[in-house]
């Protein structure tokens, strides 16, 4: 918990998580399980740092994956910026290359489609404004158009049709197409 200012209320800080992926080059398996033991370690010792779970290769995949988890983003950002965290970067060349995309969320803004690598959520305010820009078009044309078809159904079933449609159209193609469209005012630092 943080407090903005003095005698402010404390604010719950969101943690957010990273999911790095690496193609191993083949036949330096075990050398990168070193070095993904290594850098586990130091960024262990960040501050902030909270856990990290590894997924091996199935099948015939090389790709490892990390799934990291900081406090916040500007702890992931002092890690994602710090010397120690480039100096195992370095190490791990000839063992493999990283794929990208790298993703970061800590929640809702998983529906946004973030600009970078590491990106400062957007506001709440912001995201929630345009989650109603998303979702108002849509309940208008429900209740306009679909919803009297639904009039006799028990009120669970009723209630349940305009979620289940909406969740995937909002995850899938609404949220997506809005954040590209308001990228700048969602991400002004990018």
């Amino acid at each position: 918990m943080t407090a903005t200012d003095e005698g402010a209320a404390p604010r719950r800080q969101e943690s957010v998580t990273v999911v790095f992926t690496w193609e191993v080059t083949p036949g330096k398996e075990a050398e990168f399980e070193r070095w993904a033991h290594g850098i586990e370690t130091a960024a262990a010792a960040s501050p902030g740092q909270r856990s990290v779970t590894w997924l091996r290769p199935e099948g015939e995949s090389r790709r490892y994956h990390a799934v990291v988890r900081f406090a916040d983003t500007a702890s992931l950002q002092r890690w994602m910026d710090s010397p120690e965290r480039a100096a195992w970067e370095e190490r791990v060349k000839g063992l493999g290359r990283s794929v990208r995309p790298q993703q970061a969320t800590t929640g809702l803004e998983t529906w946004f489609d973030v600009p970078r690598l590491v990106a400062k959520p957007p506001a709440r305010w912001k995201m929630s404004l345009t989650t109603i820009l998303g979702v108002y078009p849509f309940a208008l044309l429900y209740d306009a158009v679909f919803a009297e078809y639904f009039v006799e159904w028990p009120l669970p079933a009723r209630t349940a049709v305009f979620p289940l449609f909406l969740a995937p159209l909002l995850t899938y193609a609404v949220m997506p197409w809005l954040s590209r469209v308001l990228r700048r005012w969602l991400y002004p630092e990018s």
